[in-house]
Parts: structure tokens; C-alpha cells; sequence
């Protein structure tokens, strides 16, 4: 399966992972069709990316006069911090510089910075970029990349996906914007929800569905399935389930779904498990009823509903209320009852903190699911 390179990933700590160009500005221009200057004076920071293969450094170097950026700050990770097989070789790029440096090039990572005209040439763009080594390897968690962080507005990046949760808190500790690439489980993360019941993140507006390709460096061991390697040499994975997370406004939060009636969901909808029904299924251990699409949602249902979690690709927190998530403590907070053992005996795969529901006289554990509420 192509998701076992995030397992792999996470495993090893090989997840550098270099997001495609096409796929940062198609997610980038929706915020600026909401608010055209909301990069405007700004400094951008890019952590977690190799300013060499990063298409967040280029997207943003090559619009930085577009975009109206004040700075643009880019940093790479020191190669010794990162657990690949094959040894690392520094570019001819990184070699041919003044200030290249054999002996740090393997354990310091690189900062690339832009905010000045130095060509000569009247703009600022990707040839203006100027580099050095970081005094230390450039982990986020660092002192001096925590002191970039402070120094930025907004901070947009692919971050390690086996650190997802620390860095998520790595930024919410300094209150700062961002747009971050992650996979769609983190929804379920006790680190993660609150943030997005609360809403203070949101998923962000180019990827609802399907997979991503993302390329990965040479050094990179190619062990599971969705992967290939361009006629230049490039070598490319494909990942299921990832989204962008934000906590910058886009128009696409504030649409409401279009919703049917009970009656026209059960004579109308597409999908079998809804279509031909008299009622929803009501869970046994919530006072919440069933409903496993998206598009299913009643229009004149008030109660609590519980739903997938790519729901929240279409959430609009005007329409609706999250009340919660079922999945282990968090369902637990919820008030869902532990299961008895003559339950367990009737479905081995129960587990405390999750909903069920009766059929056929076999208690049911539907996939992981969003507590919801149609606001009046």
C-alpha cells in the first residue's frame, strides 16, 4: 500500500518528504483569492524544508515581490540528523561556494534568506537568495530556529510526519500562522483535536481526496509500493490521506454544505446504506445517530450526528458544531461507557472510548468518527 511509506517514515525518520510545486501554489492562491495582501509585509519561514530541493523556497523566492513579502527565511535539517542508508554526498551547488565547508556540511544545517536586491537587477527574486550554515543542525525544536520562529509572521511547510504533533505545538505555543501539510489522522491526535474543535485550525482548501506525490532524496530507500524514479533520476512517492492544515481564513470554510431532508436522503441518496432506509441508526452508548457520508447529513435532524472525519474538508462552523471525537480518551471524555465483556465476546475489535451500534444482535464499531450539531 502506497500509506505504508508514512509508516516507514515514522519508523525510520526518513520523511523528508519535497512537496510539488503545482500542489504548494494551487493551495497558496486560495488564500490570496480571499485576501490578496495577506502575505503583504510578512515574513515567511520555511522550516523542516532543504532550501536545494524545496519547492516552498522556490514558490515563494520566485513570488516574493508578488506576494509582497517582507523576508522569506528558509532552513534545511544537518544530513547526520536524518537516518538513511546510503551516505550523503553535498551538491555540486553546496561545493563550488566560498563558504562551503566539508566539515560542516554533514552536521550543521543550511539557512537561505531573501529580502534584498543583490544582483543588481531592481528585483527581488530567487536569485537574490543568499545561504550559510546554521550554527547547529536546524531541528525546529531548537533555540535558533526558535528564534526564527518568533522573528516570522507566517510559517508554511511539509513538517516531519513523525514529529507532526511537536510541531504543531512547537507553533501554537508561539500563537503563529501557519499552513502545514499532515496526514488526515492527526485529526484524531489528542494534541490535534482541541485545536480544531475549538477552531483554532482548520483543514485547508486544495486536497479533499486521493493521494499526493512527493518527491524524496536520492539517499531516500525506496522499500513500498507508489514510488517511481523520473527519467533524470528523481525518485517520487505516492501518499494517501494527506490534507493541508491551516489557521489562515479561506473563503472555502465559510460555505455550508447542501444538505436534504431525512426523507430525501432515504428516497434520493447515492448511497445504498442511506437510500431505501426509514431512519438513521442510533448508536447504543451516545445519544447520536449514524450517518457514514458526508452528503448523507439530514437538513432537519437537531441532535447529535456522528460523522467521518473528512467532514471536516467541508466543515463551515457557522453551520455546524463539533461536540467531540470517538476515539479512545477523547471518547472517553465524551461519556462513552467502557464495553462489558459479553460485548467483547460477541466483537473482539470493540475498544473502550469508541461508539457502537447494534445489528443483527452484533454490537457495531463504525470507522472513526466526528460528533456533530447542525447550529440553529
Amino acid at each position: 500500500m502506497a500509506n505504508q511509506n508514512l509508516s516507514n517514515a515514522k519508523t525510520a525518520k526518513n520523511d523528508e518528504f519535497y512537496t510539488q510545486y503545482a500542489d504548494i501554489q494551487k493551495e497558496i492562491n486560495a488564500y490570496l483569492d480571499y485576501d490578496p495582501h495577506v502575505f503583504r509585509g510578512k515574513t515567511v519561514l520555511l522550516p523542516c524544508d532543504d532550501p536545494e530541493w524545496s519547492n516552498f523556497t522556490k514558490f515563494f523566492a520566485q513570488n516574493f515581490e508578488l506576494l509582497g513579502l517582507k523576508k522569506l527565511i528558509s532552513t534545511s535539517y544537518a544530513p547526520e540528523s536524518k537516518n538513511y542508508k546510503i551516505p550523503y554526498q553535498p551538491t555540486l551547488f553546496e561545493t563550488v561556494q566560498p563558504y562551503y565547508s566539508p566539515d560542516k556540511t554533514k552536521t550543521h544545517g543550511k539557512i537561505f534568506v531573501l529580502e534584498r536586491d543583490i544582483t543588481g537587477d531592481n528585483r527581488i527574486n530567487i536569485d537574490d537568495l543568499e545561504w550559510q550554515y546554521l550554527e547547529g543542525d536546524g531541528d525546529f525544536r531548537s533555540k535558533e530556529i526558535r528564534a526564527l520562529r518568533d522573528e516570522a509572521d507566517i510559517i508554511v511547510t511539509n513538517p516531519p510526519f513523525s514529529l507532526f504533533r511537536e510541531f504543531v505545538a512547537w507553533l501554537t505555543e508561539a500563537d503563529k500562522k501557519f499552513i502545514i501539510i499532515g496526514n488526515m489522522n492527526a485529526i484524531t491526535y489528542k494534541e490535534i483535536f482541541p485545536l480544531i474543535k475549538e477552531n483554532k485550525m482548520w483543514m485547508g482548501v486544495s486536497i479533499h481526496s486521493g493521494d499526493r506525490e512527493f518527491g524524496v532524496p536520492n539517499t531516500y530507500p525506496l522499500e513500498a509500493a507508489g514510488w517511481r524514479i523520473d527519467e533524470e533520476g528523481n525518485k517520487y512517492i505516492r501518499v494517501k490521506g494527506v490534507r493541508w492544515f491551516t489557521n489562515l481564513d479561506h473563503g472555502r470554510r465559510h460555505e455550508p454544505l447542501k444538505l436534504m431532508t431525512m426523507a430525501e436522503n432515504f428516497k434520493h441518496s447515492k448511497h445504498k446504506e442511506i437510500r431505501g432506509r426509514k431512519e438513521y441508526i442510533k448508536y447504543d452508548n451516545y445519544d447520536a445517530i449514524e450517518v457514514p457520508f458526508t452528503d448523507a447529513i439530514p437538513s432537519d435532524y437537531e441532535g447529535a450526528m456522528g460523522v467521518p472525519i473528512s467532514f471536516l474538508d467541508k466543515y463551515c462552523p457557522e453551520q455546524f458544531e463539533i461536540i467531540g471525537q470517538t476515539q479512545g480518551d477523547s471518547g472517553k471524555e465524551l461519556g462513552l461507557k467502557p464495553f462489558d465483556r459479553e460485548l467483547k465476546k460477541l466483537n473482539p475489535s470493540l475498544r473502550d472510548g469508541q461508539l457502537y451500534y447494534m445489528e443483527n444482535g452484533i454490537p457495531q464499531k463504525p470507522y472513526a468518527r466526528i460528533l456533530i450539531r447542525k447550529k440553529q
